[in-house]
């Protein structure tokens, strides 16, 4: 890894929200423990973990998202409007006891070292871009959900692709199910097999990706 990231961070669980690298999160952040937690992380060196909650208690998911605080405001009523931007996504460890009101883990990074680098597409795996975007397209009409395709195909392709998981209209459980797979080929290929799921009305033309 040619970056040094740390080995303890500040977590901020969050339902429904999964966040990938190289994407942008805005958040509000209104809760005394996360106006904490983002105060601590401006004075230090402002990064922080995003995570997925589950539905039971405190129980939350193994896999999250570093991310760097790119933008902060203070407002008036005591809110802070923060960006986020994605980095590189770690595996839990374990949590570290502290008296903060906020969560604080032992994470890795190793898994996901090629976070880092650009994967743009070779020749063959440019065709399966092309399918899971024809398809995206399509699914995105149907439900009714606007992205500027021309500029969107400008950004890198992995971004792309982590853009495409963030937003699209499947489960929080699927949406963590493609943030823990570890190669941007087998993103493209687990994402376009849940779109062609929720898209297939018995005219749609199925693709298969080997």
């Amino acid at each position: 890894m040619n970056k040094t990231f740390p080995k303890n961070i500040p977590v901020f669980p969050l339902s429904g929200i999964i966040y990938f690298p190289k994407t942008n999160l805005p958040l509000n952040i209104f809760e005394k423990r996360y106006l904490n937690l983002v105060n601590d992380s401006i004075k230090q060196n402002k990064l922080m973990g995003m995570i997925q909650a589950k539905n039971n208690g405190d129980a939350i998911y193994n896999i999250g998202c570093l991310g760097k605080i790119s933008d902060f405001q203070k407002n008036k009523d005591g809110r802070i409007l923060i960006n986020l931007t994605g980095i590189i996504r770690f595996e839990i460890k374990k949590e570290i006891t502290n008296t903060k009101l906020y969560r604080e883990f032992e994470v890795d990074y190793k898994k996901f070292e090629s976070d880092l680098t650009s994967e743009n597409a070779n020749f063959n795996e440019q065709q399966e871009i092309n399918i899971l975007f024809e398809s995206a397209k399509k699914f995105f009409e149907k439900n009714s959900i606007m992205l500027n395709w021309r500029e969107f195909e400008k950004i890198e392709q992995t971004q792309q692709v982590n853009t495409l998981a963030m937003i699209a209209p499947i489960s929080n459980e699927e949406k963590q199910k493609i943030l823990e797979t570890i190669t941007t080929k087998e993103k493209i290929k687990n994402l376009l097999s849940i779109i062609q799921f929720y898209s297939y009305d018995g005219n749609f033309n199925k693709y298969t990706i080997q």
